[in-house]
């Protein structure tokens, strides 16, 4: 079982970034240090009605100074609490959580497709950055950009918005096919629908694909059992055709789940 801490983390950087879009470095004790790409954080209100946390994907690790950049979209009253603390304020942190994204099987491949789509292009930053070898970054939004100067120096960055005002008109899927983008192994996070499409699309290349769940949550740790997703084999843990996105995920392979 991967470690994980319960601890107070420090706000030492914060900004909004886009509407209704923030971003937080948190200085903590042990999480960051221990992170990966691809896992999350569970964050704590201060509010005591609101008793569950507020999972949150990981943006950036600063391993060496113990730092985690998290960003994130106001969703409601847990994250507009966030989003109101200031540099200074703490908070409590559980992390980090489930798995991440698997960076060695790259060793095997040559070239790398990195996809996002809407709040699932932070995890894409931190993935981009420890990820070695040939990287084409892909990311669509509804219409306003984030964190894309950190992903222009990780690859060659592609962007979709659904308006047509930034890249391809539509989706990560019409860029791929606009632009011509080829890879021998997907890693993705984004919506359901997103991850759907690019599950069909490596099937039809025969490409292995990653793809990180975005999932209610209420525990963090499997043990509520509120974010189960259908698999394609039977759960050793509730003995169904379930896993549980928290801790058998996020990140799962495409052809592990039923989307």
């Amino acid at each position: 079982m991967a470690a994980k801490w319960k601890e107070t983390g420090r706000i030492v950087g914060k900004s909004q970034i886009g509407r209704g879009i923030y971003s937080m470095w948190l200085q903590t004790k042990e999480i960051a240090a221990h992170a990966v790409p691809g896992q999350f954080v569970s964050l704590y209100c201060r509010d005591g009605s609101r008793l569950l946390p507020r999972p949150i994907s990981i943006c950036e690790i600063d391993q060496e100074m113990k730092q985690l950049r998290l960003v994130y979209r106001v969703a409601g009253k847990g994250t507009e609490e966030f989003a109101g603390m200031q540099v200074g304020d703490s908070l409590t942190v559980l992390g980090p959580l489930g798995n991440g994204f698997p960076l060695e099987r790259m060793k095997e491949k040559k070239t790398a497709l990195l996809i996002g789509g809407g709040i699932g292009v932070p995890p894409i930053v931190e993935l981009a950055k420890q990820l070695e070898g040939e990287k084409k970054i892909i990311v669509g939004y509804r219409d306003e950009l984030f964190l894309k100067d950190e992903l222009e120096k990780c690859g060659d960055l592609y962007v979709a918005t659904e308006d047509g005002s930034a890249g391809t008109k539509g989706n990560v899927m019409d860029a791929i096919r606009e632009q011509k983008i080829e890879g021998d192994i997907i890693y993705a996070c984004g919506p359901a629908p997103m991850l759907r499409a690019l599950k069909a699309y490596a099937l039809e290349k025969d490409i292995e694909c990653w793809i990180s769940m975005e999932e209610r949550m209420a525990c963090g740790i499997g043990a509520c059992l509120a974010c189960v997703c259908q698999s394609t084999e039977v759960d050793g843990h509730s003995h169904v055709h379930n896993k549980r996105v928290c801790k058998e995920g996020p990140v799962f392979l495409a052809t592990e789940v039923e989307l």
